[in-house]
């Protein structure tokens, strides 16, 4: 049997995680001296809260070796594939392949560096747990997986550049906060990394509508089975305009909506968009 495993930056729906039978190894998050596990006993509005009261930043913390492990069992012969966040914004990729390493399950453990964050990692989990359900092998999955990374298009646009700035994660963003504009920048994830882009204007309905639109040829000859619409808390009026111009699109067969867990949304902050899909 092939396991498909996923750290929590991954942002899938409880829904989702249910239907395709993943397991989720939660990141950490901590708000001063006091620590929780990404997904398990907090939400995104409390880490909001904290960082405002203190003009800070949450850190966040992979999931420790130990961690790893016990979502591992030695004496069965399951493989396991697990997705991580991008190995250069975290040491979930790195912790894992010690994990198999220390267990002596490296022939049955594949760790995945998504190359990526949020459900530009989901993208790629839900076609493997596809895969493991036609009975796939772990190898054959990895090897789709692998050929697939680069198709996967991962973009957001964020309401306030405080938190990225804070968190130092995004190289180019320091640049933009001086401005006397205020300014959305679309950010796009590339070789594992987070860059600005394009740059919006105006309000919350305008500039999201203009990021989505940018993208309709992109769009419009993208992979047909899903698109993912993920955020970080906006308005359910705007997440419903964005959805009716996907729909216009005729192109998806399914159109995902999720809200970014605590550790994605302690990094982006609130009122953070992005529409996510394959590369056709």
């Amino acid at each position: 049997m092939v396991h498909v495993l996923s750290d929590s930056t991954c942002d899938l729906s409880d829904e989702l995680i249910k239907k395709y039978n993943i397991t989720i190894i939660p990141l950490y998050v901590r708000l001063g001296d006091d620590e929780y596990k990404d997904g398990v006993n907090i939400i995104p509005d409390e880490l909001y809260k904290w960082s405002d009261e203190h003009g800070e930043t949450p850190k966040t913390a992979a999931p420790s070796v130990a961690d790893i492990e016990s979502y591992l069992e030695k004496d069965s012969e399951d493989e396991y594939i697990i997705f991580t966040i991008s190995s250069s914004m975290s040491a979930c990729f790195n912790n894992c392949r010690l994990a198999a390493d220390d267990l002596d399950m490296s022939e049955r453990v594949f760790p995945i560096d998504s190359a990526n964050l949020s459900t530009g990692i989901g993208l790629q989990i839900l076609r493997a747990a596809e895969l493991a359900l036609e009975g796939k092998k772990a190898a054959e999955i990895v090897c789709e997986i692998e050929s697939l990374k680069d198709k996967v298009r991962a973009s957001f646009v964020i309401d306030t550049l405080t938190y990225l700035y804070r968190g130092g994660r995004c190289s180019g963003v320091a640049a933009l906060v001086g401005s006397a504009l205020k300014l959305h920048p679309r950010i796009a994830v590339e070789n594992g990394a987070m860059h600005p882009e394009k740059k919006y204007r105006g309000n919350s309905s305008k500039y999201v509508m203009d990021y989505v639109k940018d993208m309709e040829e992109p769009l419009k000859s993208s992979r047909r089975d899903r698109v993912f619409i993920t955020h970080s808390g906006c308005n359910p009026e705007i997440v419903d305009r964005v959805r009716a111009y996907l729909e216009s699109l005729d192109h998806f067969d399914e159109i995902l909506e999720t809200r970014a867990g605590a550790v994605v949304s302690s990094h982006c902050g609130p009122g953070t968009l992005g529409v996510l899909f394959i590369e056709g």
